[in-house]
């Protein structure tokens, strides 16, 4: 009976210490971030995910700058955000991969609150297929253009910090970011790189009282999202069917909310909120209640990944087997012409 009892006590108790011990290690600390006020730079603002972060920010009193190539885009996000919230905002026509024109952009916006970087580019085929020029021209503007746009603000968000309350850098990686998906070979890799950026970039700011989130959003309904359609070879299509799209509006709010309360990696629905868990690794987590969650399920998740990973590449060997047996169909068809 005594054994039993002591068995009971420790359920209760191995939990609690552990969550005792989550709250004690876990950092940085919880923060909450106003945006009243405050400025907040987008690029990649002229449409989907950015377009609707700068209506979102704008409508809760924000002072919203936005940042794309195209300067008609960008009059016709300008006007359209006027429309909705009666509130202009300021835009800059740049390409991310041009430093300098980047470096213009930002003195002449003034000191950043809040930097989203939210550019990107997407092209999904096999590496074998795809021309180099493009997947360097993801790259840049994906991983190389998040760096221009970074190190051209960080002197102006640190000066004064002190004075303006906390800062805010968001990376917008994706969910391609998380994992590696048939046909994402260049897009992983630049919105992997994200990662590493955001983690290393969060340790030498901190001091400076600017917060980093990693924003992980599934295939979002965007103008871009039906050109990238187009290309996308079948196979990624049926490997990525599981994650369904997401609305941009949808992706802005759950961007925003977790941008506001400091949170380092930000997942938009439930199946990123799942992936965010199983590829915690080494990022940092503010809440300790989420690192509970984090710790407890880790060997669960891990087994789901597998069990993913099992369905994934069962797909892959199917559709290997498919294209062979068409293969040898049409070849046979084409030896049965030639013998009549």
């Amino acid at each position: 009976m005594a054994d039993s009892n002591l068995f009971y006590i420790s359920l209760v108790l191995l939990p609690l210490f552990l969550l005792f011990f989550l709250f004690l290690i876990t950092r940085p600390r919880p923060i909450q971030i106003p945006i009243k006020k405050r400025h907040i730079f987008i690029t990649g603002g002229s449409s989907g995910i950015g377009l609707a972060l700068a209506h979102r920010a704008a409508s809760e009193g924000a002072r919203v700058s936005i940042l794309s190539r195209s300067i008609d885009k960008l009059e016709e996000a300008k006007n359209a955000i006027r429309q909705s919230t009666g509130i202009d905002v300021a835009i800059f026509a740049a390409d991310v991969r041009d430093f300098e024109a980047v470096q213009r952009a930002v003195d002449e916006a003034g000191p950043i609150d809040f930097l989203v970087v939210n550019q990107g580019v997407f092209v999904a085929q096999e590496l074998e297929e795809q021309k180099l020029e493009e997947v360097r021209f993801i790259i840049d503007v994906n991983l190389t253009g998040s760096f221009n746009m970074i190190k051209a603000a960080l002197p102006g968000m640190k000066r004064s910090r002190k004075d303006r309350g906390p800062g805010s850098i968001a990376l917008m990686s994706s969910q391609a970011g998380q994992v590696g998906i048939y046909g994402y070979t260049a897009y992983s890799a630049s919105k992997f790189g994200l990662r590493g950026l955001a983690e290393a970039l969060q340790q030498e700011v901190i001091g400076d009282n600017i917060h980093v989130s990693l924003v992980f959003p599934p295939d979002t309904e965007t103008p871009g999202l039906t050109e990238e359609n187009k290309r996308k070879p079948q196979l990624t299509s049926i490997i990525a069917a599981s994650s369904g799209a997401m609305k941009a509006d949808e992706v802005a709010k759950k961007a925003l909310d977790g941008i506001k309360s400091g949170s380092f990696t930000i997942p938009c629905n439930s199946e990123g909120f799942l992936l965010a868990i199983a590829t915690a690794g080494l990022s940092p987590q503010r809440s300790y209640l989420m690192a509970f969650v984090e710790v407890v399920a880790a060997g669960l998740l891990r087994i789901a990944a597998l069990c993913f990973q099992w369905n994934w590449y069962g797909s892959i060997e199917k559709w290997h087997m498919k294209k062979t047996e068409l293969r040898s169909s049409w070849c046979l068809k084409q030896a049965g012409i030639f013998l009549m």
